[in-house]
């Protein structure tokens, strides 16, 4: 899994960060809540571990905008604050889960992938995707625009996925290259500029229209029609 965790403390948040890697996971380590905001604007995760309070936009702050911006991904509060109304408040925000301090490692392990496996099984439900008119089956592995099946590759249907679960979303030529092809930055390589090309010939150019935007010194947004 790809977690986000959000800790202040200099001595709780790198022993969790280095826990959940342990563990098996891809962790981020944020200590402000502005910085998580825009990564996980930009960036999918599976879980988000937010510290409730924390210097400058908390947590609760943080996971509210991110609820409003439509982002559903699971979230638990790490907090010192164990009130029955606060954690109904956190759980008001948009929260799945709270976990007060002191706390085991093992338990917020346990309750972190307690909550992927629930969001697993909601995207189980029902396995279409659609933005815009392209409709894409993530079991069968097919495409569909305005009634026409587009064919594409494993990379290119696995790069239009990433594009539509983070639709009008900047996404970075490092973000592309770390969610579709598991690769750090590599200056040298021309593999996504390729493989949009690829796409976008394929769902774009048969149709007149443009769905994935260049960003100049930014990356590209793909705005479904």
């Amino acid at each position: 899994m790809r977690l986000l965790v959000l800790e202040d403390d200099t001595t709780l948040g790198p022993w969790v960060e280095q826990g959940l890697r342990e563990a098996g996971h891809v962790v981020d380590l944020f200590t402000d809540g502005k910085d998580v905001l825009i990564a996980a604007m930009g960036q999918s995760y599976d879980v988000l571990v937010l510290d409730r309070m924390v210097p400058g936009l908390d947590g609760l702050s943080v996971l509210k905008a991110l609820r409003q911006a439509k982002i559903t991904t699971p979230a638990i509060f790490l907090t010192a604050l164990g009130e029955v109304d606060d954690r109904v408040e956190g759980l008001r925000a948009g929260g799945d889960d709270y976990l007060a301090k002191p706390y085991a490692f093992s338990e917020l392990l346990a309750r972190v992938e307690v909550l992927s496996r629930r969001q697993g099984a909601n995207e189980e439900q029902s396995s279409a995707l659609t933005a815009g008119d392209i409709t894409i089956d993530l079991h069968k592995r097919t495409c569909m625009r305005q009634g026409r099946a587009i064919d594409l590759n494993p990379k290119e249907f696995l790069l239009l996925e990433v594009f539509m679960r983070s639709k009008e979303r900047v996404q970075t030529r490092t973000m592309l290259l770390e969610r579709v092809w598991d690769m750090n930055f590599d200056p040298t390589t021309s593999v996504v500029e390729t493989h949009i090309s690829r796409l976008r010939a394929k769902i774009e150019k048969p149709f007149g229209d443009t769905l994935i935007r260049t960003i100049r010194g930014a990356g590209y947004v793909f705005e479904p029609a």
